[in-house]
């Protein structure tokens, strides 16, 4: 990967060391890893295939929940099976457009992720503030529309990132500090100026996940005041509507922020506390959003028993 006597040269590979120190315990700790990423798909799936053949649950809440559930997927394949590769077959090497892809992937999945949130956060701003017009504004078509401006957002912001990688010589070490390929890990190897890397980094941040996570709060900060003017029965219900959303909220935006923190202000070091939150960050949303909504919403929890209990009833003899 790197020259002769510490010559510049482009990258051809990488090396993904999973779990530092865990090296023993890996094999083993892929096995309740991979229980988490079957979870993930399919409980993932099951909330998409319910929405889909239930048609009392087009409405736009829910077709987001769809989008929601779908990136969910997405973005834990785009990981998984290569940590599980890691951990079971010891396959840590990854070549350099490979791992483009997959840091590309990882990222923009993450920024259509933050955008649908913040539909969602609309979508529960016009029904509890303004619910008269709630049918007019957010259409089938329009809610379309807004789930391809997701997709292109976060395609759109997340492009140039491998070019700026793919510009970078690379003479240091070649060994990522985790079980799969981020820009912020990938950029602390090069042997060249990362300024634009670390300003364009800082830039996507705060126009993607900054903005988004700024405009979610506003819209709540408006559903609480219109909320308090209601009546005790019309709270409950507003506020339910509202529960299962706020913690697909924080199951997003904590481990993503907290990650963020420790890669650019925190030192380079060998703890796992980057590396668990990492992991944390793509797989436990994908997992948790499932269940947060199947519990939460009546609607959801309702089918997911039917479905369930008519599965049950065909297969016994």
């Amino acid at each position: 990967m790197v020259g002769s006597n510490g010559n510049e040269s482009s990258a051809t590979y990488f090396i993904l060391i999973g779990l530092p120190g865990l090296e023993e315990a890996q094999f083993w700790l892929a096995f309740p890893l991979c229980s988490l990423y079957l979870i993930a798909v399919l409980g993932n799936l099951t909330i998409i295939y319910i929405v889909r053949t239930e048609h009392s649950l087009h409405e736009p809440m829910y077709i987001f929940l769809c989008m929601l559930s779908g990136l969910d997927v997405l973005i834990s394949t785009s990981s998984m099976p290569k940590m599980m590769a890691i951990f079971w077959f010891n396959s840590t090497t990854i070549q350099f457009d490979a791992c483009l892809l997959q840091m590309f992937a990882i990222h923009s999945l993450s920024g259509m992720e933050s955008t649908v949130l913040l539909a969602m956060a609309f979508d529960r701003y016009v029904a509890i503030c303004h619910p008269l017009r709630h049918a007019t504004v957010l259409t089938l078509p329009r809610v379309i529309k807004i789930g391809m401006a997701a997709v292109v957002r976060g395609a759109a912001l997340m492009a140039p990132l491998p070019v700026f990688i793919k510009r970078l010589p690379f003479c240091r070490s070649n060994i990522l500090s985790h079980s799969y390929c981020l820009h912020q890990d990938v950029m602390k190897l090069a042997c060249a100026d990362i300024h634009i890397n670390i300003i364009y980094g800082l830039i996507v941040i705060i126009s993607a996940i900054g903005l988004d996570s700024l405009l979610i709060s506003l819209s709540y900060l408006l559903i609480l005041k219109t909320v308090l003017g209601l009546t005790r029965e019309a709270q409950a219900k507003a506020f339910g509507t509202c529960v299962s959303h706020v913690c697909a909220v924080f199951i997003f935006y904590v481990p993503f922020i907290g990650l963020s923190m420790v890669h650019r202000f925190g030192k380079r070091h060998d703890s796992l506390l980057p590396i668990i939150m990492a992991n944390t960050y793509l797989l436990v949303p994908p997992v948790l959003n499932p269940i947060v909504y199947g519990v939460k919403t009546k609607e959801i929890r309702q089918r997911i028993l039917r479905l369930f209990h008519v599965t049950t009833h065909t297969s016994v003899p």
